[in-house]
């Protein structure tokens, strides 16, 4: 064997070493639990809230996420099951090369500061197919769901556009960031990222495995 057959051997070997080691190290990383106190923050929206505390489920959305849209109907069915059996929470995620994911989340962000979060984010998905991935703004059609709602719509004008309620949703947004969120929907249950397809039969399992501990 060649001296230089013998560099290039050697040189491979340490290099596949290298790769084994940080695939060893991602894995050690895969499952663990993450931070609690960032994860869930004591404003974040609860669409159900468990007496137990036991299982939580939190979910980074963007409301012009075509994924967050195929996942929804099983979500909203899981939802109906379990009821107050569990925490359900949402957090606001948007993607910026989407039109309107932040007018959709200020939309909903300011239904909420008229206790009517839950019935915005359905109305979000629910009517995505007509809103969604529009180059022009849909503010007038977020604002015609809120009179739908009976919100005060004076109220609603300036609450969408305000820095509070931008902040609100960017701080959601940093908290994903910071738990290396990277696309939507990310969900996270009991404090680990749910890693499967978040089919309704896989969410449930994974609830009914927390539910059993």
């Amino acid at each position: 064997m060649s001296t230089n057959l013998k560099v290039t051997l050697g040189m491979f070997a340490a290099a596949l070493a290298a790769m084994l080691v940080v695939v060893v190290v991602n894995r050690s990383d895969a499952g663990a639990p993450v931070a609690a106190e960032v994860l869930v923050r004591p404003d974040s929206h609860r669409l159900s809230t468990a007496a137990d505390g036991k299982t939580t489920v939190v979910e980074f959305l963007d409301f012009e996420c075509e994924s967050c849209l195929a996942a929804y109907p099983g979500v909203e069915k899981l939802r109906a099951e379990y009821g107050d059996r569990i925490t359900y929470v949402v957090r606001y995620f948007p993607i910026p090369s989407h039109p309107n994911a932040f007018n959709a989340a200020h939309a909903a962000e300011a239904a909420a500061r008229q206790g009517k979060f839950e019935q915005m984010y359905q109305k979000l998905f629910d009517n995505q197919d007509s809103w969604g991935h529009q180059q022009q703004s849909q503010a007038a059609v977020f604002e015609g769901y809120a009179r739908e709602l009976d919100l005060d719509l004076t109220r609603f004008r300036a609450d969408v556009t305000s820095a509070e309620v931008a902040a609100r949703v960017r701080a959601d947004a940093a908290d994903g960031e910071a738990l290396d969120v990277r696309g939507t929907p990310t969900f996270f249950i009991d404090n680990v990222e749910f890693t499967e397809a978040p089919t309704y039969a896989a969410l449930k399992t994974a609830v009914d495995a927390s539910l059993a501990r």
